[in-house]
């Protein structure tokens, strides 16, 4: 036998990390940090200074000041909190409606599935920010609102990603095997199903992140989310667009986060998806 043939095989590769994956990740943490601890971290944030008034960016200010004196840097910190938290409510809340939907629609099927399908298409032909407008017109305004109202426009997607990765999995063998030992639909869908269908679903959980930060942002833009003088990127972004000649730092930071967050959670949420799908094809 040639020493050829009783070569050791190949030593399996790990799959390098994304250089990119690694900076989103990071983007996403601090930006996780400011909205939890932000106002400790730096505090202050609505301290007026009229004397001051707008002021360019400094030593004492990095990103300048607004018309009232107030520290630009300390109210974009500040402001992570609500333009944040409010996105990961919209994102964990659509998630929960579409996973629930759509195990019972996949796996159980019939008029379940009917009735869970034109409801999802019905939510799907909506204009969903133009629909959360109006809502929120209506109803005066309002945080909680604007957040209810796209938790509702924003699940049909997830209704039907979770429907089809359960229509995948239904008829696996582990499935049939846990119905042949009599486990009830419950624990089938729950216990056996989900979490071979969960790792997809966080996925997309991040880029609904990423569409409810920009969606919020308009919002608060057009008045409609956050009161006024509240930090928040998308208010700050309306109040400070005056002031592009006198501080330009004062709307172009807030306007530049709203990009990296949104950006920053969609490349991560894709480069998810993906490591989840080549798991599974392995």
């Amino acid at each position: 036998m040639t020493p050829e043939a009783v070569a050791p095989p190949a030593p399996h590769r790990r799959r390098s990390r994304s250089p990119l994956a690694v900076v989103c990740t990071a983007v996403v943490a601090l930006l996780a940090v400011a909205a939890v601890a932000g106002q400790w971290l730096l505090p202050g944030w609505a301290d007026q200074d009229l004397a001051t008034g707008v002021s360019m960016p400094s030593a004492a200010h990095w990103f300048g000041t607004d018309e009232l004196g107030r520290d630009i840097a300390q109210m974009v910190v500040a402001g992570a909190r609500s333009t944040l938290l409010g996105a990961a409510l919209v994102a964990v809340g659509s998630m929960l409606v579409g996973n629930v939907l759509g195990l019972i629609a996949g796996y159980h099927g019939g008029l379940a599935d009917l009735l869970v399908r034109r409801w999802a298409d019905l939510l799907l032909a909506l204009p969903a920010l133009l629909v959360t407008i109006v809502v929120a017109g209506i109803g005066g305004g309002g945080y909680a609102l604007a957040v209810g109202a796209l938790v509702v426009l924003t699940s049909p997607a997830d209704i039907r990603l979770v429907r089809s990765a359960v229509l995948e999995q239904r008829h696996r063998s582990y499935v049939e095997a846990a119905q042949t030992l009599g486990l009830s639909r419950t624990t089938v869908m729950l216990r056996h199903i989900w979490p071979n269908v969960l790792p997809v679903v966080v996925a997309n959980t991040l880029l609904n992140f990423a569409g409810a930060v920009v969606a919020l942002s308009s919002l608060s833009f057009l008045g409609l989310g956050v009161p006024p003088g509240a930090p928040d990127w998308g208010r700050m972004l309306s109040e400070n667009r005056t002031l592009l000649y006198d501080n330009p730092s004062a709307a172009l930071v807030p306007a530049l986060l709203i990009i990296v967050a949104a950006v920053a959670l969609n490349l991560l949420g894709d480069r998810l998806f993906e490591a989840f799908t080549d798991r599974g094809r392995s």
